[in-house]
């Protein structure tokens, strides 16, 4: 598939086919084109939980939710889970290398959480491809309160943090979320050339 093509038909799919396993290759494909995500200093403070069987899935899922929820039944179908997640640490131990120098391991001098940002870009190649294979995908936040609990079940160390997870299968029985509504903004109130422009100025 085009690239363009890949980007126009990239959307969050919600609903998939229970029925249809996503084969190995892809699940191998999918995770190693993740890997080819760039990351400050090269650290790859990142790893991923990738869960395809109903027990391991059926436990995540349970973990999120406490009640029967419609929106979370229907993500529950999807035959693949790659959970992902940031490791801080490793960047802040990158960085205090000779060729760095930040020895003082102060984390004011990141200006962002580089850690989250290059595993969510790992994220998102994952879902292009998962898009550019003909397969559907979400990415989904996992809730605050949840997140012990999910650590817990799955045996995850202190030191990783989970920033969401990507659900990946064929399309099944999909519901358009209702906030897709309100269209994209225009590309003069999001872009800036030059200067910073309020919307309608020149």
């Amino acid at each position: 598939m085009e690239f363009d093509e890949v980007i126009r038909r990239r959307r969050m799919v919600r609903g998939y086919d229970p029925d249809r396993p996503v084969p190995q290759e892809l699940i191998d494909k999918i995770v190693r084109h993740g890997l080819r995500a760039p990351s400050a200093g090269f650290s790859q403070g990142w790893s991923f939980l990738v869960l395809t069987a109903p027990d391991d899935r059926a436990l995540f899922w349970g973990t999120l939710a406490s009640e029967p929820n419609g929106w979370l039944d229907r993500m529950s179908t999807a035959p693949l889970v790659v959970v992902a997640l940031s490791n801080k640490s490793v960047y802040i131990d990158r960085y205090a290398e000779s060729d760095k120098g930040w020895t003082d391991r102060d984390e004011s001098r990141w200006p962002v959480p580089y850690w989250d940002i290059d595993t969510g870009f790992a994220s998102l190649l994952m879902h292009l491809t998962a898009v550019n294979e003909g397969l559907g995908s979400c990415f989904i936040g996992l809730p605050a309160d949840r997140v012990n609990a999910f650590k817990q079940a799955f045996g995850v160390p202190d030191e990783f943090n989970p920033i969401g997870a990507l659900t990946v299968g064929y399309r099944g029985d999909d519901k358009r979320s209702p906030s897709l509504k309100r269209g994209h903004r225009p590309v003069a109130d999001v872009v800036h050339h030059g200067r910073w422009h309020s919307p309608g100025e020149v």
